[in-house]
């Protein structure tokens, strides 16, 4: 049996916290071509892998004439194995040193029955060596091996060029890249969405299908608001539990408080979101942010979503499940955390530029400079000041960024989405709470295909460009309808 690295004892550990990416690794070979090639390809990628920071899962060298993957009988032999580490393997590697075997490998990864991506890779010929002994033949040997798959409804991801040494830089971006889509579709297979509380009365834009989710392996939990606010009120007000989470508010921004008693409160209610998060299993979450949590319980929800979005654990305004469904999916892609977004004001009459704003709940990361933990500004002229503590103010630092949201359509019966990539700027903006102005090419014709397409007015968005990650991942591997701008 042939595994790297340390054994993963815990193969149920949290999707987003995983340290390290194993990958199922198939190195095919033809007999009419030089063996050799293969054997010095499996060594090498292996090393590769390795030296990465990568796990691997591969059949022992001993098990087949040639140490790699040729015919049925070898795939029969591979694809057993595999299914040994199918809590652990979150993708397929397929490397061609020669023409390879398509029966080899698309026989092992339909009988492994993984349902993992796949990436196939072919090696370049060297011009001086296309003698008998010497020649590979992987350029054709890639379109046989993926003209199998495509007669196999087995999804997979090409590389970079057609073919490439494995020493190239290319092979690396490839292998990384892979791993972020395998991150993502992971991700979503069996997620747990929190549902806390109904959507606001006035945000029918809000609706979405439980039932489309879960076609998709995606399931919301729900639980009534009533019940968050209970745990928070029986809670002591002087526990160790809740002067620790005081002192982490008090340390994520700067605190304007009208009177002590607020971010206790604050630090309760959190806490009895966390506590019902993991009792419940639950990734992600959705609140209803207004306005029963004002009226009954006198805080708002914003900063207790921003540190949990600080953490990866995405949560999204007014019960938006798709909307943190997109933050989730852009966190796994950049690995770093993303936040819901209003398309909320024109920038003058640029009209390539967005003011995109929110209350805020945007993880303090998202920010420049330090952040201000205060009243709501618009809730709280309805709500009151001191019923409304808890937004996170400031403005959102420039750089690259990429937008993604999602969408149940009830009447075609799908999940639709769109994706694409910008930049925040460092504009300059008059208005309250979090703000981002954003530009966006061919901005107008975004707005429109959202309006035809009756997409809602939250966005996910998360710091650099993994446009092309997600488009794999969710174009590809979860076959959601995706439109993406610009492309």
């Amino acid at each position: 049996m042939e595994k790297s690295g340390k054994k993963n004892k815990n193969l149920k550990t949290d999707k987003m916290k995983r340290t390290s990416q194993t990958f199922g690794v198939i190195v095919a070979t033809r007999n009419i071509f030089n063996a050799q090639l293969a054997r010095e390809a499996r060594k090498k990628v292996l090393e590769k892998l390795a030296g990465m920071g990568y796990e691997y899962v591969i059949l022992p060298e001993n098990e087949t004439p040639t140490g790699n993957i040729e015919g049925y009988a070898d795939a029969v032999k591979c694809a057993r194995y595999f299914k040994q580490y199918r809590d652990a393997i979150e993708g397929i590697i397929v490397v061609l040193p020669n023409f390879g075997d398509e029966l080899g490998v698309v026989n092992t990864l339909k009988m492994s029955e993984l349902n993992v991506p796949v990436l196939i890779q072919a090696c370049d010929d060297d011009n001086d060596k296309v003698d008998v002994h010497s020649r590979r033949d992987a350029f054709c040997g890639k379109l046989s091996v993926c003209n199998n798959l495509y007669q196999y409804g087995i999804k997979f991801t090409s590389t970079t060029y057609h073919t490439y040494s494995l020493d190239d830089q290319e092979f690396m971006d490839d292998i990384h890249s892979f791993a972020a889509v395998c991150r993502v579709v992971r991700g979503m297979k069996g997620l747990r969405v929190g549902a806390i509380g109904t959507r606001p009365i006035g945000f029918q834009t809000m609706r979405y299908s439980e039932k489309i989710l879960q076609q998709y392996d995606i399931t919301v939990v729900p639980v009534d608001m009533s019940e968050i606010l209970s745990a928070a009120e029986k809670m002591d007000e002087g526990s160790p539990e809740v002067k620790e989470k005081i002192e982490s508010i008090q340390n994520y921004g700067t605190c304007h408080l009208l009177h002590k008693g607020q971010i206790n409160k604050q630090a309760r209610f959190g806490l009895a979101i966390e506590h019902w998060i993991e009792e419940n299993d639950i990734q992600i979450s959705a609140l209803q942010c207004w306005d029963s949590l004002e009226k009954n319980y006198g805080c708002a929800a914003c900063v207790t979503m921003s540190m949990m979005g600080e953490k990866l654990m995405p949560s999204a305004c007014e019960v938006d499940v798709p909307g943190t469904i997109s933050m989730y999916a852009l966190a796994l892609a950049a690995q770093t955390p993303s936040a819901i977004l209003d398309w909320n004001n024109n920038y003058a009459r640029d009209r390539n530029k967005v003011v995109c704003t929110h209350c805020s709940n945007y993880p303090k990361s998202f920010f420049d400079s330090e952040i201000e933990i205060g009243s709501l500004d618009i809730l709280g002229t309805v709500l009151g000041q001191e019923d409304t503590f808890g937004a996170v103010k400031g403005k959102v630092a420039p750089g690259d960024m990429t937008y993604f949201r999602i969408s149940t359509d009830d009447s075609r019966g799908q999940i639709k989405s769109y994706l694409g990539e910008g930049r925040i700027t460092d504009d300059p903006y008059g208005m309250d709470g979090g703000i981002a102005v954003a530009e966006i090419p061919e901005l107008q014709k975004l707005m429109n295909h959202l309006c035809k397409n009756g997409f809602e007015h939250h966005v996910g968005m998360v710091r650099g460009h993994v446009a092309d990650i997600l488009e794999e991942a969710i174009g590809n591997y979860m076959g959601w309808d995706l439109y993406v701008h610009g492309a």
